[in-house]
């Protein structure tokens, strides 16, 4: 710091407030109002002796903005004058609050002016109204998607919470009504357009055999009668599945957790023991993957083991045809060879496969043939004794007569269709 730094004055603001009055030869008046603890304002006075702050409000201003009043808080109230006397007149409240009203309407009018301006310069370019995206969604899917969102929301709550229930197979039920029902649904109702026909054959109630064809080189047949079933009698039908499918990665899982256990006597034993309703597909693979040239014509529906089963719990056999199914993938041609490179039952070609390079995945879906499933005459097993299933006999003659009805329904629902689609 050199020397003239060292000796320089300093200068007081009160000094400088002094000599600013020596100047001018007027001293400065002070506001005359209090603050809200009682002291004096020490602001300076600039209308009828008062601050800016404490300043009298005019009834109405023009110049001013519409919803900001000079030298108010934002955060007051509108009609309280801080530090303001609590003595003040009646009259100055009056006009505050008049006052107050007076903006609030201006805002209005300005907001109002906006609007039209923001419509007329949208209808002079050409834009579309804004859309309500709740209310679309609304009119598109009607009232229920509140009730799918409810539904959604209580499903994922007990998940978290753990408030659901597993059998000894694995059956989650809840996960079933869930997720794969609906996700099999739209199929059943609007892509393949499910017509049954004969579900009060089906019991309601105690254990039961459905035996069906099997066909359309994906098992698409079992997941959408599972789910006509349900929507018939509101009964699960467990699946008997084969080997292979419970033991491929997610699917076998998953297919567990839906209802599908192991095409075995001992499991499908307990599940009519416990009074379940059972599915079989007895063609298995071999009907599955036949080519389109034996389209509905059945394949053998191996030893009879299903018979046997059925004989053993003394319940009922729903013979079941479906009509459809075979026309979702055409099977052209079978890679043999590649199927046994993959440990495989069999690899399909398909007509799909060749429409992939013009519409890419879209070409991999089903085609969208016209359903039909008749549920035919329950065959009671009761009049041959649960010793009949140690009859080979037996067992083979009502394997016949079972296939031979469900051939005979298949033929009668082709009779009857108007076309492979409609």
């Amino acid at each position: 710091m050199n020397a003239a730094s060292r000796d320089a004055d300093v200068i007081s603001i009160a000094e400088q407030r002094a000599a600013r009055s020596r100047a001018t030869g007027v001293a400065r008046e002070r506001c005359a109002a209090t603050t809200a603890d009682g002291r004096p304002c020490r602001n300076y006075a600039v209308d009828q002796g008062r601050c800016r702050v404490h300043a009298p409000r005019p009834a109405a201003t023009t110049d001013a903005d519409p919803g900001v009043d000079p030298g108010v808080d934002p955060g007051a109230d509108p009609g309280v004058d801080p530090g303001a006397d609590p003595g003040a007149s009646d009259d100055a409240g009056h006009a505050t609050s008049s006052g107050a009203r007076a903006r609030i309407r201006r805002a209005d009018d300005e907001a109002a002016r906006a609007a039209a301006r923001v419509a007329r310069e949208a209808q002079k370019r050409g834009w579309q109204p804004p859309v309500d995206a709740l209310g679309a969604l609304h009119e598109v899917a009607g009232a229920s998607w509140t009730d799918h969102l409810r539904e959604g929301a209580a499903f994922l709550r007990r998940r978290l919470t753990g408030d659901y229930e597993v059998d000894e197979f694995g059956f989650d039920e809840d996960l079933t009504n869930s997720v794969l029902m609906p996700l099999v649904r739209p199929l059943h109702r609007h892509w393949w357009r499910v017509a049954s026909h004969g579900a009060a054959n089906v019991p309601s109630s105690g254990g039961g055999l459905v035996v069906a064809n099997h066909a359309g080189t994906l098992p698409a047949d079992a997941l959408i009668t599972r789910l006509d079933i349900l929507e018939q009698t509101g009964r699960h039908a467990r699946e008997l599945a084969a080997d292979l499918a419970l033991r491929t990665p997610f699917v076998g899982p998953f297919a567990r957790k839906t209802g599908a256990t192991l095409a075995s006597g001992p499991d499908a034993d307990r599940l009519l023991e416990r009074g379940e309703l059972v599915a079989v597909w007895p063609e298995g693979f071999k009907g599955v993957g036949k080519p389109w040239r034996d389209r509905y014509r059945l394949q053998r529906f191996g030893r009879g083991g299903f018979v046997a089963t059925a004989l053993r719990a003394q319940v009922p056999i729903v013979p079941t045809a479906i009509v459809g199914s075979e026309e979702i993938y055409p099977l052209l041609y079978d890679l043999r060879v590649v199927a046994r490179l993959f440990g495989l039952p069999y690899f399909p070609i398909v007509p799909q496969l060749f429409a992939l390079p013009v519409l890419g995945p879209l070409a991999l879906l089903p085609l969208p043939s016209k359903w039909v499933i008749e549920y035919g005459e329950p065959i009671d097993t009761s009049a041959y004794g649960p010793e009949a299933a140690d009859d080979p006999m037996v067992v083979f003659e009502l394997t016949d007569h079972v296939r031979d009805t469900i051939q005979r329904m298949l033929h009668r629902n082709l009779m009857g269709r108007r076309s492979v689609f409609l």
